[in-house]
């Protein structure tokens, strides 16, 4: 399966390096702004997102809460040359970045890691599909348990007292000859 990614970086050489990176394996998009982001998002149904943390006008961990109402499934990876301990703690314990990496990285590592984040996009992406048809499966069956009530209920209405039981009726009983 070819997977969308997004690379989000102002530096034109960290996102020719990872361009060149992850072209031949997935279909690779880039942008150089975390608005140019979120415009190409609304067009592509991005599996992973791998972001710079210091960019001009919107941080990668900013950027990252603003795509969760467009790609909710998405996983998110999160560069950074710097360390703001806060801040990266913050976003992992929040859910928003499933891993960060510090720059320079490591191409072996962030190959591996891209690998195993598309992983845990599948189950994280089935998950949610097999939610929606559990969803999906409940309401069907409520619908079909207030429908029996109410048959019920008027079939009730309609029934007298047999044996003392309401709409029973014991069985007549036969001898068979001998």
């Amino acid at each position: 399966m070819s997977y969308k990614i997004m690379i989000v970086d102002d530096e034109q050489a960290n996102l020719r390096t990872l361009l060149r990176l992850f072209r031949q394996d997935y279909q690779v998009i880039v942008a150089e702004s975390g608005a140019e982001a979120l415009a190409l998002l609304q067009q592509h149904e991005v599996a992973l997102m791998i972001s710079d943390q210091r960019m001009p006008q919107m941080t990668g961990i900013e950027l990252m809460r603003k795509t969760v109402e467009v790609r909710p499934q998405m996983v998110k990876i999160l560069l950074t040359g710097y360390t703001d301990i806060s801040a990266l703690i913050e976003s992992i314990n929040s859910g928003l970045v499933y891993r960060y990496l510090t720059k320079p990285w490591n191409n072996d590592d962030l190959c591996l890691t891209v690998a195993r984040a598309l992983e845990h996009y599948e189950i994280s992406k089935s998950n949610h599909l097999i939610a929606m048809e559990n969803k999906r499966l409940r309401a069907r069956l409520q619908a079909i348990s207030e429908m029996a009530a109410e048959a019920f209920d008027i079939d009730r209405d309609a029934m007298t007292p047999k044996n003392g039981r309401l709409g029973l009726v014991e069985p007549d009983i036969y001898e068979l000859p001998a």
